[in-house]
C-alpha cells in the first residue's frame, strides 16, 4: 500500500460528489501510510455485524458509516463494550432508531465493527492545510477532551524527527505520556513517526483539506489511530 491506494480511495469519494471521507475511508487512507489502525469490517446489517464481530473477537465496537456524519458520538452512533451477538444486535437496532431520530436525512452506507483498542494515552493529532502556508501539523493531548483543554503544539509541514519530538514535549500534558504516577513510558518514536505520516499525507495528497486521528492511542509500543476524519477539498 502507499500513496497510489491512498489516491484511489481520495478520487472514489470525489467522483461520488462527496467531500468527506467516511471512517472506513480516512482509516483506509492512514492504513495506506503505514499508520496502524483497529481490525475492523464494515457491513450492512445485523447477520453481518455478528458475523465480523465472531471474526474479529469480542468485545467489540460499532460505528454508523456515513459521510453525512462526522461526530458520531453526538448522533448516537457509536456503542461500545459488545460483549456478545444477541447484545451486539440490541445496540445495533437502538442505534439504528436514535440515527433515524437525530439524522433522518443522513446518508448511512454501513456500519463499522471493530475490535476494542487497548487502554493507552489518548492524543490528538492532525493536519489542516492553510492556503497560504501550506499544510500546518497539530498535536495534542487529551482525546475526547481536546476542546475543553487546548493543549495543543503547531507545526509547518514537512516534519522531520526531532520537530515531532518537539511538538510533543511542548503540551503541557506530555508527562501523561512519560510514566506519570508510576504509569509505564509510552512510545514517543511511534507517536512522532505518526506525526511525521500524517504530513506526509498532506503533502502528498493534494486534495486533502483536513485530516484528524482523535483518538491516537499510544501505548508502551506503539500508537494506534482509533478514529479518524478526512475532509476533501
Amino acid at each position: 500500500m502507499g500513496r497510489a491506494d491512498a489516491e484511489r480511495i481520495v478520487r472514489a469519494r470525489l467522483k461520488s460528489g462527496g467531500h468527506t471521507l467516511t471512517e472506513p475511508e480516512a482509516k483506509g487512507l492512514l492504513r495506506s501510510y503505514s499508520i496502524p489502525v483497529p481490525r475492523s469490517r464494515v457491513v450492512k446489517d445485523a447477520i453481518g455485524a455478528v458475523e465480523a464481530a465472531e471474526a474479529i473477537g469480542y468485545p467489540v465496537v460499532l460505528k454508523v458509516v456515513s459521510p453525512d456524519i462526522l461526530h458520531k458520538t453526538e448522533a448516537g452512533g457509536v456503542a461500545t463494550g459488545i460483549s456478545d451477538s444477541r447484545e451486539l444486535k440490541e445496540r445495533l437496532s437502538r442505534m439504528l432508531l436514535k440515527l433515524a431520530d437525530e439524522r433522518p436525512t443522513a446518508n448511512i452506507e454501513g456500519f463499522l465493527v471493530e475490535e476494542t483498542a487497548l487502554k493507552g494515552v489518548e492524543v490528538i493529532a492532525g493536519v489542516v492545510r492553510d492556503e497560504q502556508f501550506g499544510p500546518l501539523v497539530m498535536f495534542g493531548t487529551g482525546g475526547v477532551a481536546v476542546e475543553l483543554m487546548r493543549d495543543v503544539s503547531f507545526r509547518l509541514a514537512p516534519m522531520t524527527k526531532d520537530e515531532a519530538l518537539g511538538m510533543i514535549c511542548e503540551v503541557k500534558g506530555f508527562p501523561l505520556l512519560t510514566g506519570f504516577r508510576g504509569d509505564t513510558p509510552k512510545d514517543l518514536d511511534a507517536l512522532a513517526e505518526t506525526i511525521i505520516r500524517l504530513s506526509e499525507i498532506a503533502l502528498e495528497i493534494g486534495e486533502i483539506k483536513e485530516i484528524e486521528i482523535n483518538p491516537l492511542i499510544v501505548h508502551e509500543n506503539g500508537a494506534v489511530a482509533v478514529d479518524a476524519r478526512a475532509v476533501l477539498r
